[in-house]
């Protein structure tokens, strides 16, 4: 987040920087804390980007040495691609969506 900048506002800044897209951004999912010894403990925030469209697919372009790429897998599948973390970040999120509120 810049200074002055919300979460919600980070989000569609960095959604757009990264991928070159504007989806619309929903809620907040979920709310996370995570220690970082160098750099300072860190809060993170998941809102819900929503479904892609497929000519949302279409039109992403990842910003300069950014990314390399992209793919969706199911949330089972988490566990052996993030790490630990992560993973129980990113499926709390679902949680939160598929019940239409944070847990």
């Amino acid at each position: 987040m810049e200074p002055g900048e919300t979460p919600f506002q980070a989000c569609v800044r960095e959604v757009h920087e990264k991928l070159g897209i504007q989806p619309p951004i929903g809620g907040l999912l979920v709310v996370d804390w995570a220690p970082h010894p160098q750099e300072g403990d860190k809060v993170l925030f998941l809102l819900d980007g929503g479904i892609l469209s497929p000519s949302a697919r279409d039109n992403v372009r990842f910003g300069a040495d950014e990314l390399a790429g992209y793919d969706f897998h199911p949330v089972g599948e988490l566990p052996n691609l993030l790490i630990e973390r992560l993973a129980g970040r990113v499926t709390a999120a679902v949680t939160a969506r598929s019940l239409g509120r944070p847990p």
